[in-house]
């Protein structure tokens, strides 16, 4: 299958890229390839004729997204808008990527594929609108809500990833405050790319949940994380007040990878597995 892989050298991107090297993979960079220019994507794509996109762009920094809300919808809404006219003109199937930040984190128990989104920031209404508009526009898709992303290539638009940023702080020495009210289920993005590889021969569309087994805080992520490494730092937990992070946080928005169970898609591993496959592939234990 031909494959056009916006966003390759990402953190996701970069294992997608390996994970998916069985099929003829075409990666796009920004910003030679801007998914904002919805007339060079549709040359691009013209001339390539893929039967696939798998877009990774995204603007998600999530409390800048708060002060820049049209950038923010610019990214994750209209171009996916567009990107979802262009695979439906041009026969293609398209692959994009959501959050679990649009829920609201009402619930108690993880949520599921069909379960009322309601987000609380520009962020997470950014990226429903462009769920939206995928269902809406293209003819084929697969939509996937995922958590807590965090890969070996790190996130470049971020600059790091959560993991990564723990360890350079813990190596700054002095106290280290995290939240302890928001539970999640970190992800890793080398485990996410195999279950898409996985999901392809299956022939399966629509919207599905893909994290990583088990919940955990944020306090709890990093605890684990410098259990792991055997370091001592001085970790505190606070709440989401205390923090002071300018976009609300859903406090629980964990999920549950339902339709993937049901369609027989190998398993994750627990989120401590995987971390821990992580540390050891930096080579830090």
């Amino acid at each position: 299958m031909k494959i056009a892989l916006i966003g390759a050298d990402g953190q996701l991107g970069s294992d997608l890229l390996r994970t998916l090297s069985a099929h003829d993979v075409v990666p796009l960079y920004f910003p030679a390839f801007d998914v904002t220019r919805p007339s060079e994507v549709r040359a691009e794509f013209a001339a390539l004729k893929p039967e696939c996109v798998i877009n990774t762009a995204a603007f998600h920094r999530v409390d800048e997204c708060e002060d820049r809300v049209a950038e923010a919808f610019r990214v994750n809404a209209f171009a996916v808008r567009d990107l979802a006219r262009i695979c439906r003109d041009l026969g293609a199937t398209l692959v994009h990527f959501s959050t679990d930040y649009v829920f609201d984190g009402r619930k108690t128990e993880p949520y599921v594929e069909d379960d009322p989104p309601f987000p609380l920031s520009a962020y997470g209404a950014s990226k429903l609108a462009g769920e939206y508009f995928l269902r809406a526009l293209a003819d084929r898709f697969i939509l996937i809500r995922t958590c807590g992303l965090y890969g070996l290539a790190g996130s470049r638009e971020k600059g790091t990833n959560f993991v990564e940023a723990m360890i350079r702080l813990g190596d700054r020495g002095g106290p280290i405050q995290v939240v302890d009210d928001q539970w999640v289920t970190p992800t890793s993005t080398e485990e996410l790319a195999a279950r898409i590889a996985a999901l392809f021969p299956l022939g399966q569309t629509g919207l599905f949940h893909l994290t990583n087994e088990g919940r955990c805080t944020w306090f709890d992520f990093a605890r684990t994380i410098f259990e792991l490494l055997g370091k001592t730092v001085d970790l505190r937990p606070v709440d989401s007040l205390t923090f002071g992070s300018k976009a609300r946080r859903p406090r629980f928005s964990v999920l549950e990878n339902r339709r993937a169970k049901e369609i027989g898609l190998p398993d994750f591993s627990d989120w401590r597995d995987a971390l821990r496959d992580y540390l050891r592939k930096r080579g830090l234990i």
